[in-house]
């Protein structure tokens, strides 16, 4: 039997099929630093994840029976379940076999694929029926998601996987370039990210090697390393570890993500916590918290504004206070709180 919980306090299982993992340390680290959050504050947390990217559809059958095996187990008062479909439509069912209350995040792509992906859309408003709130990364993502399957105000809310302003804070460039070994004249920028279409990154180093002066830092992995792999000026780092990021940030003048479209922008909050200009997508989260004076928003269509773009991050502060100032909006202890009240208001519920 379950241990009673404190008062204010509430037993959560959180599903996600993105999780850090020993071979796949950057997997979902937003869905890692919330969980967190919610411990930190005294909530007993649970959890059934999937830390590895790749691998069968299997993986997903056993996130479903760890998932139920755990509710099962262990009696949570509240489900939390990250990304609609897949593990969104697992943890509904688990809530409905068990009759445990759910909440649930939907973070981009799992709404981008209602529509797209055969029988993605018949899960997903299945998902959405069965959750007692669902939880937005931004409200761009909040429009997206109504407009393709409309769901009642009281339902939906808005808040992002915050950010954690004494983990990213302004560092040393100088200092920080020289335990990264980095050498050579800057401005350095940085993109941290997927190296796949979304994230545009072959447009990005399109626009950097028409700059013809600087370097461009890029972290992360993904199909279109080919594309940019021996490019003028481009370092490539491969996937790094989120507990190493604030150290790349630190040792860069300009953190760049042009994306087509991204739902929130997590890695330009954290560089803007860092006292890092950015330069971001017009398309997506980002406008809702850069502001001229800390970053730039392009089209990312065109090369040339990217480039301009650039040119113009470059010749913002370096440190950026006014940065740091816009994420302190974003707290991530002020978005733990937030998810927590939606949780123990989904536990009340319960009966």
């Amino acid at each position: 039997m379950a241990e009673p919980t404190p008062p204010g306090r509430v037993r959560v299982l959180i599903v996600s099929q993105m999780w850090p993992g020993p071979r796949d340390p950057d997997l979902g680290a937003f869905v890692a630093q919330m969980a967190g959050e919610l411990e930190r504050r005294g909530h007993r947390i649970e959890r059934a994840t999937i830390d590895r990217r790749g691998g069968s559809k299997l993986k997903y059958v056993r996130l479903g029976w760890a998932a139920l095996g755990s509710a099962v187990r262990n009696r949570p008062d509240v489900i939390y379940a990250h990304f609609l479909v897949p593990a969104g439509a697992l943890a509904a069912v688990v809530s409905l076999i068990t009759r445990v209350p759910l909440v649930v995040t939907a973070h981009g792509t799992d709404v981008r694929n209602v529509g797209r992906i055969p029988g993605v859309t018949a899960l997903t408003r299945a998902t959405l029926r069965r959750a007692n709130k669902v939880v937005a990364v931004s409200d761009f993502l909040r429009r997206e998601l109504t407009a393709r399957l409309p769901l009642p105000a009281r339902k939906i809310e808005v808040i992002d996987c915050g950010v954690d302003l004494e983990r990213f804070q302004a560092g040393e460039p100088v200092e920080a370039r020289r335990r990264l070994g980095l050498e050579g004249e800057g401005p350095y920028f940085l993109f941290v990210g997927t190296l796949d279409a979304r994230k545009n990154v072959v447009a990005l180093v399109d626009a950097f090697e028409g700059l013809g002066a600087g370097q461009l830092i890029v972290i992360g992995d993904g199909p279109l390393r080919a594309r940019i792999e021996g490019r003028a000026g481009v370092r490539l780092v491969g996937r790094v570890a989120h507990c190493r990021i604030p150290e790349w940030i630190a040792a860069c003048d300009v953190l760049c993500q042009p994306s087509l479209e991204e739902p929130f922008g997590q890695a330009i909050l954290e560089a803007m916590a860092c006292e890092r200009p950015v330069v971001a997508t017009s398309v997506g989260g980002p406008p809702e918290f850069v502001t001229p004076e800390s970053g730039v928003l392009v089209d990312p269509h065109s090369v040339e504004s990217i480039r301009g773009g650039l040119e113009l991050a470059a010749a913002l502060p370096s440190p950026n206070v006014a940065a740091r100032r816009a994420a302190g909006g974003h707290d991530m202890r002020i978005q733990g709180e937030r998810v927590a009240e939606l949780l123990r208001e989904a536990s009340a519920s319960r009966g």
